[in-house]
């Protein structure tokens, strides 16, 4: 295998979420990996923030697209716009998510559903919309969804993210199986305990931290750019009999349940 089956050069990725934390790294590594990237965001101000720092960094093939994937009408409006703009989404990163922590019994039905309704229901709406654009073309593609641990394991105080993470990589699968024959493939990301602004208060919590170094094999949390080489790996031809899997990257922590 060669660098070149990781050249993403020709094409297009859609980040979604990816104006800060794992987003904005999964762009400048795809970026970097010669693709054409989009990135999005929920205010216009965050995607020409990230967008000034992906350019500051050497990346000039750079667009911007501002959408909630909370809101279906925001989606169908963005792809009605890329179609407008000529823009080809060859690989798509679904990486916007949110979290909402308390016990379950006092977890809200509005809170609950929130959270379902990023992480799950506008992961697969973004995805059947570049999915069917993906089959019209006839030149395949890439799915990309950022699952999580908690797709495997239960945690505490989570369990709207739970049930949208495990549910994303059981939707995973049904992609591709679904899509497989159009020459799109379909992953799954599952990133452990990544240092993140969504994980500030869990890193400056002293016993939770202690927790997270003890419990994992790696001793530590996890790096944004560890991910990179995932998503890299999984957008690329490197990938192509790669269909329908989740790829745990969390230092090992799942692997001593």
């Amino acid at each position: 295998m060669t660098t070149s089956h990781f050249d993403l050069s020709g094409r297009t990725a859609l980040v979604t979420g990816s104006t800060r934390g794992l987003g904005l790294a999964y762009a400048e590594g795809l970026a970097a990996a010669g693709a054409r990237v989009i990135v999005n965001g929920t205010t216009q101000a965050g995607v020409d923030a990230a967008l000034a720092g992906l350019r500051a960094a050497g990346h000039d093939d750079v667009a911007g697209l501002c959408f909630d994937v909370g809101d279906p009408a925001s989606i169908a409006d963005a792809f009605a716009r890329l179609d407008a703009e000529g823009e080809a989404v060859g690989i798509l990163v679904n990486n916007a998510g949110i979290q909402s922590r308390n016990p379950m019994v006092d977890v809200t039905l509005a809170d609950w559903q929130r959270v379902l309704d990023v992480n799950l229901t506008g992961a697969f709406l973004v995805a059947r919309e570049a999915a069917r654009r993906m089959i019209a073309r006839g030149q395949g593609g890439k799915v990309v969804n950022i699952a999580s641990l908690t797709s495997a394991a239960g945690r505490a105080t989570v369990a709207p993210y739970t049930a949208s993470k495990g549910a994303l990589a059981a939707i995973t699968r049904t992609m591709a199986v679904e899509w497989g024959p159009h020459g799109i493939q379909s992953n799954a990301i599952g990133p452990g305990y990544i240092l993140t602004e969504m994980n500030a208060a869990l890193i400056e919590n002293k016993e939770f931290d202690a927790w997270v170094r003890a419990s994992n094999p790696s001793g530590r949390w996890g790096r944004p750019e560890e991910l990179v080489g995932t998503a890299i790996f999984l957008a690329s031809p490197a990938s192509d009999y790669v269909n329908g899997q989740t790829i745990y990257v969390d230092g090992g922590w799942l692997a001593q349940l």
